[in-house]
């Protein structure tokens, strides 16, 4: 600003003298006149100056842009190597009942339900009554098999008399062969009619008996094939069952010994073997782990998830297992073979992909396919795609993989 000021009065002296010569050439013209025209040179000049003046005043400002915080700063590496860990193998899969340590019980006649003597939660053993039906199908039966009883015994009495009347060649051999085909018939009638009886649960100690001292009604006592805990009852007093073996009426199972079914990729499947040794962790209780053992590898490929159900028995002494809870079975794979292994945070997984970002150089990332498999909770197994002594990126791959995004 001086300097504008000082330029302005220097320019001011030389047109005062500049006025002054003018005055002196044109002493003849009027003053106003003369004022006139120095006013109009004054504001000429004035114009002149004031760009100039505000084109020093005001500077260039560049517009800064912000630039975003280096990824490279953010992401750390490591030296793939062999693992130190003991591997554990972890499958997805839930709690079941053991395959022979249950049954669905249904009826297996008609009739309507008399009393019932087992409730949900009763623990009963085997052999114990559960409900007791009155069925007309038991006394119609059993009539049939008393009718087919003296039929038996009459045409036994028949073929030893003309047995006897042959042999004294008193009877042709016609009819002794017509009373063998009687005795015949007669018998396989019975056994009919008390395998009827046998199949609606007539004990057999009863049907041996002489028909006087059979004690036979129309009540039929069902009762349990197995010691367990009854998980389920869709029975009440007063119902009428139909001996359809769908209609289920009792669950009872042994709740001591559970099964774990569990899902095993292909690539993992050479690492799960018949009574290996495992425990089970549910979400209903963190921290707490059950004893388990794997009990069969199944033998098929599920086409549809490409997995292999693995069953393990479960100690279940606790009762806090429940049927159907989601679990996880947790293999101890041992450490027999040593493995690669690498923090499950480094690997990243497009379309089903998975891959790792692999430093070629000093800040210098190269995306690598690879194949895992399960190692522990924070680590994961390599199967393929990876060299001991190869450097990756352990944290901030997303980050690496976002700039890939953007080009």
């Amino acid at each position: 600003m001086k300097q504008v000021k000082v330029e302005a009065q220097a320019e001011g002296k030389s047109f005062a003298l500049w006025a002054r010569c003018l005055s002196g050439c044109f002493a003849s013209t009027s003053t106003l006149a003369l004022t006139f025209f120095l006013v109009l040179l004054l504001s000429a000049c004035g114009r002149t100056e004031e760009p100039s003046a505000s084109s020093a005043a005001t500077p260039v400002v560049q517009k800064a842009t912000s630039r975003p915080a280096d990824a490279e700063s953010r992401v750390e590496t490591s030296v793939v190597a062999y693992s130190s860990i003991k591997a554990v193998l972890t499958l997805a899969g839930k709690v079941a009942y053991g395959e022979d340590r249950y049954s669905k019980i249904s009826s297996p006649l008609q009739g309507r339900v008399v009393e019932v003597r087992a409730h949900l939660g009763d623990h009963i053993k085997a052999g114990d009554v559960l409900l007791v039906i009155d069925s007309p199908e038991i006394t119609a039966a059993y009539s049939e098999f008393v009718k087919e009883s003296s039929e038996l015994e009459y045409a036994t009495r028949a073929y030893g008399l003309a047995k006897d009347l042959y042999e004294t060649r008193a009877l042709p051999q016609k009819d002794l062969k017509q009373a063998e085909n009687d005795l015949i018939k007669a018998r396989a009638e019975f056994r009919r009619t008390k395998e009827r009886l046998l199949s609606l649960r007539v004990p057999a100690a009863e049907l041996d008996k002489p028909l006087a001292q059979q004690k036979i009604t129309s009540r039929f006592e069902m009762k349990s094939p197995l010691a367990g805990t009854v998980v389920e009852r869709t029975v009440t007093p007063g119902q009428s069952v139909g001996g359809d073996p769908s209609q289920v009426l009792f669950t009872v199972a042994d709740l001591d010994t559970l099964q774990v079914i569990a899902d095993v990729y292909e690539r993992d499947l050479a690492l799960v073997q018949t009574g290996q040794v495992a425990t089970v962790t549910v979400e209903a209780y963190p921290g707490i782990t059950f004893a388990a053992a794997v009990a069969t590898v199944g033998d098929v490929v599920d086409p549809n998830t490409r997995t292999i159900k693995v069953r393990a028995w479960v100690n279940n002494e606790s009762h806090k297992l429940k049927p159907e809870m989601f679990a996880r079975l947790n293999l101890q794979i041992g450490d027999a073979t040593p493995f690669l292994a690498i923090p499950k945070e480094a690997v990243l997984e497009i379309d089903g992909k998975e891959f790792v970002y692999v430093e070629e150089a000093q800040g210098r990332f190269v995306k690598r396919p690879v194949k895992v498999g399960t190692a522990s909770g924070d680590q994961v197994r390599i199967l393929e795609g990876l060299q001991p002594g190869e450097r990756i990126v352990t944290k901030g791959a997303v980050l690496i993989k976002g700039q890939e995004a953007k080009g």
